[in-house]
């Protein structure tokens, strides 16, 4: 009778683990086929949202959301949550729900308010009417934005949490397929909220607000870009743009002493005349500190205190000019998306030899340009693609003096040119400052590659490899302007061109050495906040080459080194190369 009873237990058993097995096979098949069923309407719903048509978009997407919301029920009774314990096939199951989990949250928090949006959020809203930008519609898609925003970064941090170890391939694979989706798509909708929240207070919504613009020079570079040799006061006011006033850094005396305090290290790397001259002030990459001084000099010089500062180069005004359409200026030219950047970089040096004549051409070319803009004569489509492409070559930055609204930009490509947190353990920082006291960076060619190698028991050595090239013509001495070459007034043969290189390495590595051309080069080591930094002076003749080798040992490194370095007038993508423990790349 025992015996019988036993078995009757054990069968029991048996068929309670089997109808488990069976009833979490059964839901996890219909699971997946509700997930296959969503992942084609994803792509539907992009497609009607950019074809403009929300009203489809909105029922593509609650269909979307039904078939997500179903796959992750499925996925989250009872009986599949204590079926995760089991070794082997819980870890898998667990993925599975979080996978269907996370498709919930995209599909229901946030493709639906973001197709909410479709139609009332436009490119076309962007545009100022009468003069004004509408911020109405700006502030009420704010909601609809947050909520997507907080719906994907949860989703992201969802999947990035699981452990792919133990995965079979088939979930192995769905996770790898969705991890990078998620990432991007939420950095992207994350950068849109910082917008939508930021521009209305800085466009006026609250009130009237002045901003100084500084016009980096790539020619004569600096490490957040090139000399702020042309400023512009602005005023904004209820969604009003207004260029109040511009001036050059002629303008500005040399102050005898820092207008602000400067970082000892800052001092120390750079120099005091950060703080003396206005032409200076972006020899750090630290846009903030940058700012603050540009800010506290334009109030010493013409009393006014600004709200905060922008900057923007000649070749982001060349990508705004693929929005606005080519410009007539008052001399005869015409400003293109093509010759932006060698009229105002190259010719213009040439064809006006003083300081004066240029300082009026600067300003009537950015001056026609605010007016084109401010009149909401462009293609809103391509002028957001334009400010996005700038932004992410570091050729757009900004400053708030108010820190609630600085705030909505940290950790983005917006604030200064360091890498950002993410990047920092992974990422070199190339600063150029000129040393010629010349516009001879216009000639700079520099290439970067980068390479890593495991060497020993401790960490991992990181390979950077510049090479520096002078594109200037032979015979630039005689037909290049004084003001091009400098004449020499520093110590620089004409044609020549001298850059101070500051290579900022991550957070905790070792510097190892500077080599150039295989020889060591004297080099002078700082530290600037959390990055160990190596200095040297680069001297080059017209046609000249020179490659500099600089290797340091990382802790907290993973991957292949990037870079994030001065705009240059001409980009060129950093390269990859296996490498050495001699860090020679090879």
């Amino acid at each position: 009778m025992r015996r019988r009873r036993t078995l009757l237990i054990v069968g029991g058993l048996v068929l309670v683990v089997v109808a488990a097995v069976a009833w979490i096979g059964v839901r996890a098949f219909l699971a997946k086929g509700e997930l296959e069923a969503a992942v084609p309407l994803a792509q539907t719903v992009r497609e009607q949202v950019v074809a403009d048509d929300p009203g489809a978009a909105g029922t593509t997407a609650r269909e979307l959301a039904a078939h997500a919301r179903s796959a992750a029920d499925l996925t989250s009774d009872p009986i599949w949550r204590a079926a995760e314990v089991i070794p082997w096939i819980g870890p898998n199951l667990a993925a599975v729900r979080e996978l269907a989990g996370a498709t919930e949250d995209v599909a229901v928090g946030a493709i639906t308010p973001l197709v909410n949006l479709a139609g009332s959020l436009r490119p076309e809203l962007f545009k100022p009417v009468d003069g004004a930008v509408p911020l109405q519609s700006i502030v009420d898609a704010q909601e609809d934005v947050r909520k997507a925003d907080d719906a994907l970064e949860g989703a992201a941090k969802r999947v990035q949490t699981i452990d792919e170890g133990p995965l079979i391939n088939q979930v192995r694979g769905a996770v790898d397929q969705l991890r990078p989706v998620l990432t991007e798509t939420a950095d992207t909708v994350d950068a849109a909220r910082r917008a939508i929240d930021l521009m209305p207070a800085m466009l006026g919504a609250d009130g009237p607000r002045t901003y100084l613009v500084l016009f980096q020079n790539p020619a004569e570079p600096r490490a957040s870009g090139g000399n702020p040799g042309a400023l512009a006061l602005i005023g904004t006011d209820g969604g009003k743009i207004s260029l109040l006033q511009q001036a050059s850094t002629a303008d500005f005396p040399r102050f005898p002493e820092p207008v602000l305090p400067l970082p000892t290290e800052t001092a120390g790397i750079y120099g005091n005349i950060t703080g003396r001259f206005m032409q200076n002030v972006t020899l750090t990459p630290r846009f903030q500190l940058s700012a603050e001084l540009a800010s506290e000099m334009w109030f010493q010089r013409f009393g006014t205190r600004v709200d905060g500062v922008l900057s923007i180069d000649p070749v982001a005004l060349g990508y705004l000019l693929d929005a606005t359409g080519p410009i007539p200026l008052a001399t005869g030219d015409e400003l293109t998306t093509e010759n932006a950047a060698q009229l105002l970089l190259s010719e213009v040096y040439n064809r006006y030899p003083s300081g004066p004549e240029q300082d009026a051409f600067f300003a009537a070319a950015s001056g026609t340009v605010f007016d084109r803009v401010a009149s909401g004569n462009f293609d809103p489509t391509k002028l957001i693609g334009a400010l996005a492409k700038a932004g992410t070559e570091r050729r757009v930055l900004i400053w708030n003096a108010a820190e609630a609204e600085q705030a909505l930009l940290d950790g983005t490509t917006l604030t200064d040119l360091l890498p950002t947190a993410e990047q920092a353990p992974q990422t070199f920082g190339v600063y150029v400052n000129d040393a010629t006291g010349s516009k001879m960076g216009y000639y700079l060619d520099l290439q970067a590659t980068t390479g890593v190698a495991k060497c020993g028991s401790d960490g991992q050595l990181l390979g950077l490899q510049l090479t520096l090239t002078n594109m200037a013509p032979a015979d630039a001495a005689s037909t290049l302007s004084d003001y091009v070459t400098g004449a020499g007034q520093v110590g620089v043969t004409p044609g020549n061109f001298r850059f101070n290189i500051a290579v900022y390495a991550p957070p905790g590595s070792m510097p190892g050495g500077v080599q150039r051309d295989g020889v060591d080069l004297p080099s002078q080591l700082a530290t600037d906040g959390e990055f160990p930094v190596t200095q040297f002076k680069i001297e080059l003749a017209p046609g000249e080459s020179t490659t500099i080798d600089l290797g340091v040992t990382a802790y907290d490194a993973s991957g292949t080194p990037g870079i994030v370095a001065t705009p240059k007038v001409h980009l060129s993508e950093t390269q990859q190369a296996s490498i050495n423990c001699e860090f020679a790349l090879q």
